[in-house]
């Protein structure tokens, strides 16, 4: 039941980041720089095609960066499957959610050639990311805490 419950949310988590995508891009007509303000210029939807890696480093150089972050994350499951089966339930949440967002950010890679980002905070951080680069976010932030207060056996 456990192992259904995790894929449920991994299918969610997938499923709203690509639908926020989808809403922006729609909805701005894939016109770059278009901006929604919801909290004056603190907050706003602003569209925008990353072409690279997070925060947009390795511009222009979207094959090389999709190839190496597919090697990576196939790697990644391949060695760490057993290791998850064995985790804790947070930790699987939290590495559930780490492969949500690098999925929901593969899927971009991979059907349009770049990735959706329209989450601006310009007031407080001079990067636009998007619900795939949170959930990454939340899942390494879980692991340091887990991993700073383990008990050792």
């Amino acid at each position: 039941m456990q192992y259904l419950f995790l894929v449920l949310v991994y299918a969610f988590l997938v499923f709203l980041d690509q639908f926020t995508k989808s809403f922006m891009y729609n909805i701005s007509n894939a016109q770059i720089g278009y901006s929604i303000p919801i909290l004056g210029d603190f907050f706003k939807l602003t569209y925008i095609e990353n072409h690279g890696g997070v925060f947009g480093m390795f511009q222009g150089h979207i094959v090389v960066f999709t190839i190496i972050s597919t090697i990576l994350i196939t790697y990644i499951i391949y060695t760490e499957w057993k290791n998850f089966l064995k985790s804790d339930f947070i930790k699987k949440i939290a590495i559930i959610f780490i492969a949500a967002g690098a999925t929901g950010n593969m899927i971009d890679r991979f059907f349009r050639g770049f990735v959706i980002d329209m989450i601006d905070f310009r007031g407080i951080w001079q990067f636009i990311f998007n619900v795939a680069d949170i959930y990454i976010h939340i899942g390494i932030y879980m692991l340091i805490l887990i991993y700073l207060f383990k008990k050792e056996k």
